[in-house]
Parts: C-alpha cells; sequence; structure tokens
C-alpha cells in the first residue's frame, strides 16, 4: 500500500525537479561577457556563425570609433526589464563610451542596445538601427542581426563613407577647376582693365580732378593747354607792345614783368612735353605727371594773362575818359585832407596811453600816408599836362597813380584808428581774465592737492597776474603783452585745476566703490556663515577657512575705511572673493555628501524616512537635515564607522576591464543612456 502512494509521489517530485530545471536553463542573471565580442549563453550561434561574427564585430573595432558587444541569453531576470539588464552587464564589464552592448533574448524574444552617455553614436542612430534589425531577430536571423548592426555603426562596411569622401573630393576637385578658371578670367579683365587704365587712379579723390580721367584724356588735355598758353602769350605780346605805344614804358612795366613770368611757366612747360616725345622711355606714371604739370602749368599762364589783360582794359577806360577820371581823383584827394589832419594827433593820444612796442606798426603811418598824398598830388599834376598836351595814355596812367597813393594814404591813416579800437577790446579781455584768474587761485585753494601741483600753479598764476596789472596801469600800457601772459597762466592753472577736479571726483568714485563692495562683501559673508552653519555637518575645513579669512578682512576694511578708503576698499574686494570661495567649498562639500547619501543611505525604504533621498545640490530635505545634523555623527564622533566602499563608476575600482578591443570604459561612471530603446521581436 505504502508503494502505491509513493509512486505518484515520486513521479510528482520528478516533474516538480524537471520543471525547476528547465526554468533554471532559460532564466538569466546579468552575466560576465566571454573573451570576445559575442556571448552566446543562449546557444543560438554554430560555430562558424560566432566566429564570422567575432571577424564582423573586430572590423568594426580596426575600421570605427565604436565597439559592439552581443550577448545571447534565453531570458532577461535580476532584473527583467531588458534596458536594466542590458545596461547592468555593461556596467559589471565595464565598458565606455564607446563601446556598445546589444543585449538579446531570444525566448522573451527581447532586444535593446546599451549606450553610455557622450558615445559617438546619437540615441535617434541607436533607435535607427535597432529598428532596422528587429526584422532579422523576428525572423532568428542572429548572425545577419549582427552583421546588420556592425555595418549600421560603421557605415556599410566603410563603403558608403568611402564613397562620401571620394564624392566631397569630387566635388572638391570641380570647385577648385571652376575656382581657377573664375580666377584666371578675373586676373585677365583686371590685367586688360589695369592696362585701359595706365597710371590712372583705381579710386577716384574728390579733391583731384585728374582722378576721373585716363591716361589718354590727360595727354589730350595737355596738348590743347599748351597750344591754347602758347597762343595767349603771343597775343599778350601784342597787346603789350600796343600798351607801351598808348601809355609808356612805365606805365607798362608792370604788365612786361607779368608776360616775361608767363612765358618763363612755357618754358618749363614746353621742356616737359620734349621729354615725353624724346626717345628715352617714360613710366606710365611719369607720363601721367608731367601731363598733368603741363595742364597746370597752362592754367597759371591763362590766370596771370587774364589779369594783365583786366589791367589794360581799365587804363584805356581811364584813357577814353581822361579829364572826367582826373576830376574825380581830384575830389578824393582832397577829401583826404580832413583824415590827414587826424593822423598825428590819434597817434599822439595811443602813444599818451600805451607803450612804443604796442603802437610800432603804426609808428610811422603819418608820415607815410603825407607822403602818398604827396605823390597823389604830383600824379595829378601830371595827368593835368598830358590831357592838356593830348596825351592820354600817359595821362591815364598818372590818374591811375594818384587814384592808388590816395587809398594807400586813407589806409595807412585807418590802420591808427583801428589799432586804438583793438588795444581797448584787447584791455577789456585782459580785465576779464584777470577776474577769472583771482576766482581760479580761489578755487585751487578748495582742491586736494597731495602733489603741489595745484599751490605751484596757483604761485605761478599770482605772479603773472601782478605783471600783467603792471601792463595794464599808467601811461605806458601795453595790452597785447599783458594778455598774452594772461592767456599763458590762465592754460597752465586750467590745466591743473582739471587734474585736482578729477582727483575729486576719483575719491568720490572710490567712495561710492568702497561703500558698494562693502556691502556686497557683508552680504556674501553673511550668506557664507548661514549656509555654513545650517549644513556644519558636511563642510569641511576648505570653506569653513575661506568664511574666517572673509570676516577677517571686512572687519579690517570696515576699521580702513575712515581713515586709508583705497586700503578699505582692498580688503573689502579680498572679504567678497574669500566669501564666495567659501560658499563654493561649502556648496561643493554638501553636494558630494549629498550624492554619497543617496547611494548608501536607505532608512525604511529607500530614503529619509520612507522617502526619497535624491536631492539637487544638497539643497533638499535629506541634504539638509542629513548633512547639517545626522552627517556630524556619520563624519566624525558618535559613528559607528560605516563608510560606502562604493564608488560612482561601474565599479569600485579603478581602470576598466580588458577586452580584445583594448581597455574598457576607465574608472569613473560614464553613465548608460537609459533611453527608452530596443523592444520585442
Amino acid at each position: 500500500m505504502r508503494t502505491r502512494w509513493l509512486t505518484p509521489v515520486a513521479v510528482l517530485l520528478a516533474a516538480m525537479i524537471g520543471a525547476f530545471t528547465a526554468s533554471a536553463a532559460w532564466a538569466t542573471d546579468p552575466l560576465q561577457l566571454d573573451a570576445g565580442y559575442v556571448t552566446d549563453a543562449a546557444g543560438v550561434l554554430s560555430s562558424d556563425q560566432e566566429a564570422a561574427a567575432e571577424a564582423r564585430l573586430q572590423e568594426l573595432t580596426e575600421n570605427s570609433s565604436a565597439d559592439l558587444f552581443v550577448v545571447f541569453v534565453d531570458e532577461f531576470t535580476s532584473p527583467s526589464d531588458r534596458i536594466e539588464w542590458a545596461d547592468t552587464v555593461a556596467e559589471q564589464n565595464n565598458l565606455g563610451p564607446e563601446q556598445y552592448l546589444l543585449a538579446v533574448a531570444v525566448d522573451q524574444r527581447a532586444y535593446y542596445i546599451s549606450a553610455a552617455a557622450g558615445g559617438p553614436l546619437s540615441d535617434g542612430q541607436l533607435d535607427a538601427i535597432e529598428e532596422k534589425i528587429q526584422p532579422l531577430l523576428a525572423q532568428s536571423d542572429w548572425s545577419g542581426a549582427i552583421a546588420l548592426a556592425a555595418d549600421e555603426i560603421q557605415g556599410d562596411g566603410g563603403a558608403g563613407m568611402l564613397r562620401m569622401v571620394l564624392v566631397l573630393a569630387a566635388i572638391a576637385v570641380v570647385a577648385l577647376v571652376i575656382w581657377l578658371i573664375v580666377r584666371t578670367v578675373a586676373k585677365r579683365r583686371r590685367e586688360a582693365a589695369i592696362r585701359a587704365r595706365g597710371a590712372m587712379p583705381a579710386t577716384p579723390d574728390p579733391n583731384d580732378p585728374f582722378s576721373t580721367l585716363t591716361d589718354e584724356q590727360v595727354e589730350a588735355q595737355a596738348g590743347s593747354a599748351l597750344v591754347r598758353a602758347d597762343d595767349a602769350i603771343t597775343s599778350s605780346r601784342e597787346e603789350l607792345g600796343f600798351a607801351i605805344a598808348q601809355f609808356g614804358d612805365q606805365a607798362t612795366e608792370g604788365f612786361t614783368q607779368v608776360i616775361e613770368a608767363a612765358k618763363a611757366k612755357m618754358s618749363e612747360a614746353f621742356d616737359l612735353r620734349q621729354k615725353l616725345d624724346d626717345e628715352i622711355e617714360d613710366t606710365i606714371h611719369d607720363r601721367r605727371a608731367w601731363h598733368i604739370r603741363i595742364i597746370r602749368l597752362c592754367e597759371e599762364i591763362n590766370d596771370v594773362l587774364d589779369d594783365n589783360t583786366e589791367a589794360f582794359d581799365e587804363l584805356r577806360a581811364l584813357q577814353q575818359n581822361a579829364p572826367q577820371e582826373l576830376e574825380r581823383v581830384r575830389g578824393e584827394r582832397a577829401a583826404l585832407d580832413a583824415t590827414l589832419a587826424e593822423a598825428a594827433p590819434a597817434l599822439a593820444a595811443l602813444t599818451a596811453q600805451y607803450d612804443a612796442d604796442a603802437l610800432s606798426t603804426v609808428a610811422d603811418n603819418p608820415t607815410q600816408a603825407q607822403e602818398r598824398a604827396a605823390l597823389a598830388d604830383r600824379a595829378i599834376d601830371a595827368a593835368a599836362k598830358s590831357i592838356a598836351s593830348g596825351e592820354t595814355g600817359p595821362a591815364a596812367f598818372a590818374i591811375r597813380t594818384a587814384e592808388q597813393s590816395v587809398a594807400q594814404s586813407a589806409q595807412l591813416i585807418e590802420a591808427i584808428t583801428t589799432l586804438g579800437s583793438e588795444l581797448e577790446s584787447i584791455e577789456t579781455q585782459a580785465h576779464a581774465l584777470i577776474a577769472e584768474l583771482q576766482t581760479d587761485i580761489a578755487t585751487a585753494g578748495t582742491l586736494p592737492d597731495t602733489g603741489g601741483t595745484l599751490a605751484a600753479a596757483a604761485a605761478a598764476t599770482r605772479q603773472q597776474l601782478q605783471r600783467a596789472q603792471a601792463d595794464l596801469e599808467g601811461s605806458g600800457r601795453s595790452p597785447q603783452r599783458a594778455l598774452e601772459a594772461l592767456t599763458a597762466a590762465n592754460s597752465q592753472i586750467d590745466a591743473a585745476l582739471a587734474a585736482g577736479h578729477e582727483a575729486v571726483a576719483r575719491a568720490q568714485r572710490q567712495k561710492d566703490l568702497l561703500a558698494q563692495t562693502l556691502t556686497q562683501a557683508n552680504s556674501e559673508v553673511r550668506a557664507a556663515r548661514s549656509y555654513i552653519e545650517t549644513r556644519r555637518g558636511t563642510v569641511g575645513s576648505s570653506a569653513r577657512t575661506r568664511l574666517s579669512q572673509a570676516e577677517a578682512a571686512l572687519n579690517e576694511a570696515i576699521g580702513l575705511q575712515t581713515a586709508d578708503e583705497a586700503a578699505a576698499l582692498t580688503a573689502s574686494k579680498r572679504a567678497l572673493e574669500l566669501a564666495r570661495q567659501a560658499s563654493y567649498y561649502a556648496r561643493s562639500d554638501v553636494d558630494a555628501y549629498s550624492r554619497q547619501m543617496n547611494q548608501d543611505v536607505s532608512w525604511g525604504g529607500g530614503g529619509l524616512f520612507g522617502g526619497s533621498m535624491s536631492g539637487s545640490g544638497g539643497s533638499g530635505l535629506a541634504g539638509d537635515i542629513l548633512g547639517g545634523i545626522i552627517g556630524g555623527l556619520l563624519a566624525g564622533g558618535g559613528s559607528s564607522g560605516r563608510s560606502s566602499s562604493r564608488s560612482s563608476g561601474w565599479r569600485s575600482s579603478g581602470g576598466g576591464g580588458f577586452r580584445s578591443s583594448g581597455f574598457g570604459g576607465g574608472g569613473g561612471r560614464s553613465g548608460r543612456s537609459g533611453r527608452s530603446g530596443g523592444g520585442r521581436f
């Protein structure tokens, strides 16, 4: 009877053991990858397929900046999520940012490519690769999926890149050829334009009328100007001959000199033309310059000859109306007598008031005016005799001489009265400047004068004032000398006052800056002190040291702000900088402690009082309370000495694992992307 019920029990037990054994066969925890690129824990690849996959992945490593590792398992377990399982395997095997892991659960029909942050492929590229290999995985074409993934990562086995390089090279060659053709054509056009332009400036000069003319145009103008000027001189010589016969040698002496000067300029122009026409080769720049010189010489010739012609015309007008013109000049000479009588008394009045140097320019004006009047009288007599004898030409010249003599005499007398008015105006200006300088001296006494510059300028100005006042007093005054000295003194003290005002403004700016910096430093020190005190359990010595130094510097600045503003400003700036450093180091300490607590501390459900331990820069509840209160116990006295041995990387040890493709990702954790890729197939 016992045998009857033992048999079914044995059968049932065997079935349970078989079921458990089968379950253990396909349920796969995160594992250690094999030495190569492919780890076939599910046994889906033949030896030939695995060898081909290894060769293709080795080729990927050699021809690109990325590695691809592949793992086949029956099912993802511990964790069962495809993303967590693949990232866990990558982390445990220390894969770096350039090393990707394709994890495939053949029975679970799930797959995913694990990637670390900072790798050569973007999330979009990884999604595209997963999408392309999904049909092959669905068909259980495992080796095909590996090859396709490698092709996509590498870029069609490098063929696509080669084609791209060849296309770009071809485009570059074509562009280079086109550029060379365009450059050659443009160069030839420029050279043709340069040849056509010759020495003509490339950019017109508004001050140079010739800058818009070509060499040919300048040459044509020079030839025409040369001919016109030569004809004008010939005509003027003929006119001079008629004038000599009409007015006499004395009347035309000035005209003769004008024509001789014109002939000299004409000779220079012909010499330049000869140089242009001789057998010696000249540069285009010399030829252009000489042609322009010829044009300008001809213009000067025409100008002086035109003036000469106008003078001849005036003489002819006088000749035609000689009796009437003589009476006009006699009237002007008679009106001059009253003015002549005022010249000497006007000068004597000025002499009684002013220094001789001040009147030097008009001292002989009365005498010169009398001489001009006498010359006018003689010319009027000569003109009357010439008219009486019928010689209208010499009469015209005499009338012109009398006319000019009367005008010059009146001008000499007018200069005396004009100078007197000017001296009075200068005196007024000098007295006004004295009052201004006295005000400047008083202002200088109110400004800071650390270097003694203001005092020296004020003393020099006082001396100038004394000399100027002496020049402005008594009968021998010299207003010009006084104003000159006062102007120099005004420039000197104005410069000193400007420097003094700038010093005052600079001192005020320094005072304002000190007040602003002290306020800012006090705020930064207070903020740093508050931050450190509320998180004192996690803040190290660097932050505390800088805070102490900042407080000392701030106290120093406050103590110096009255006695030495410059030193106080320096101390306040140092306090501000130290306070900022203290805040920076304190935040760094709190952030580091908060990250450590997030990883290692777990109270009743993975967080503070059953909540989450995540924080942001130590500013959350976990960073503040644990860092400020409990952190002191863990870091120093009441702690049991427990500290986490885990690092922030995939492994607590340093370098990455050594694989057939080289070293892994290094010591620090680069972080797997955790993107929502992969899926089922």
